[in-house]
C-alpha cells in the first residue's frame, strides 16, 4: 500500500485518513500501517474499525489520537470526526459473506471515500505468506470500479503459485473453475512455474521473475515489473480476471498444470 498508493496518500489534502477495517483480535495491523504509511506521509492518520466492542477497547488502549485511533462500526466507516478516508484496507472481512453481498459492501465503503480515494479488499493467510487483494476506486455514479487483482506469495518454499487460490477474495473464491479468467491465470502461473524449474537453483526470486515475464509475453496484462515480482507480487489488470456469469460452487484448490 505504501508503494502502490503513494500518490493517493501524497495528494494535496490535509492529513489523509487511512482505515483498517476489521483488523481483528489485536490492533497489530493498525499500528504497522501507521508506521509504514507514516514514512510516505508524515501526517497520515490511521483509524482501526471493528464491529466487536472488546476489540475496539483493546485498540483504544494503545491509541495515539489523532495519529492512531479506533472506532466501533462496519462498512459505513464511522470516523470519529466525520472525515472521509483516502484509503480503506479491508482484509479477511468479506470471506464470511455471500458472494452476492460483495458488490453492495464495496459500494458502501467506496461511497465513504474522499475524492480520488482507494479501497483495498482482500484475503491473506494467518501468517501473511499468501495474500490476494483487489484495488478499487469509485466509478461513474458511485459504482465500484475495480482496477486490478494482486497475488502475493512468500517465495521461499513455494511449491506452485496456484496455492494462492485458497486465499482469493470472496468475489473469486467460487470462480476458480474452467471458463473463468482467474482459473486461466492460475493455470498459466503453474505451467510457467513448472517450465522454469531449472531456475530453482538460482533461487525462487529468479524463477518467479521468469514466470511473470512469461505471462506478460503471453499477453496477460501484468502490471509493474521485476522490482515487484522479486517480492513475490504479481498484479494483473481487472479485465483479465473479471468474473463472468453466476457464481459456481466449486471446490477450493488449484487447477493442475
Amino acid at each position: 500500500m505504501a508503494w502502490a498508493l503513494r500518490d493517493v496518500l501524497r495528494a494535496p489534502r490535509e492529513a489523509p485518513v487511512v482505515v483498517d477495517l476489521g483488523y481483528g483480535a489485536a490492533p497489530v495491523t493498525v499500528l504497522e500501517l501507521a508506521d509504514r504509511l507514516g514514512r510516505v506521509r508524515s501526517d497520515v492518520r490511521l483509524v482501526g474499525i471493528e464491529i466487536e466492542p472488546e476489540r475496539v477497547a483493546r485498540g483504544l488502549a494503545v491509541a495515539d489520537p489523532p495519529r492512531v485511533d479506533f472506532a466501533l462500526g462496519g462498512f459505513e466507516l464511522p470516523l470519529p470526526d466525520g472525515a472521509r478516508p483516502s484509503v480503506v484496507r479491508a482484509f479477511n472481512v468479506l470471506r464470511q459473506y455471500d458472494e452476492s453481498e460483495v458488490a453492495g459492501a464495496w459500494a458502501q465503503m467506496l461511497d465513504r471515500l474522499a475524492p480520488g480515494g482507494a479501497l483495498v479488499e482482500g484475503t491473506c493467510d494467518e501468517i501473511g505468506r499468501l495474500a490476494t487483494w483487489v484495488h478499487l476506486r469509485r466509478g461513474a455514479e458511485g459504482a465500484p470500479d475495480p482496477v486490478s487483482l494482486t497475488l502475493s506469495w512468500r517465495l521461499a518454499g513455494l511449491e506452485r503459485p496456484s496455492v494462492v487460490a485458497e486465499r482469493l477474495p470472496k468475489v473469486f473464491i467460487h470462480r476458480n473453475v474452467p471458463g473463468e479468467g482467474v482459473h486461466e491465470l492460475m493455470t498459466a502461473l503453474d505451467r510457467a512455474w513448472a517450465r522454469h524449474s531449472a531456475l530453482a537453483g538460482y533461487g525462487a526470486r529468479q524463477r518467479f521473475v521468469a514466470v511473470a515475464s512469461d505471462l506478460r509475453d503471453a499477453g496477460w496484462p501484468v502490471l509493474h515489473g521485476p522490482t515487484r515480482w522479486r517480492l513475490g507480487e504479481l498484479t494483473v489488470a481487472w479485465e483479465a480476471v473479471a468474473p463472468g456469469g453466476p457464481p459456481q460452487e466449486a471446490e477450493r484448490g488449484a487447477p493442475q498444470a
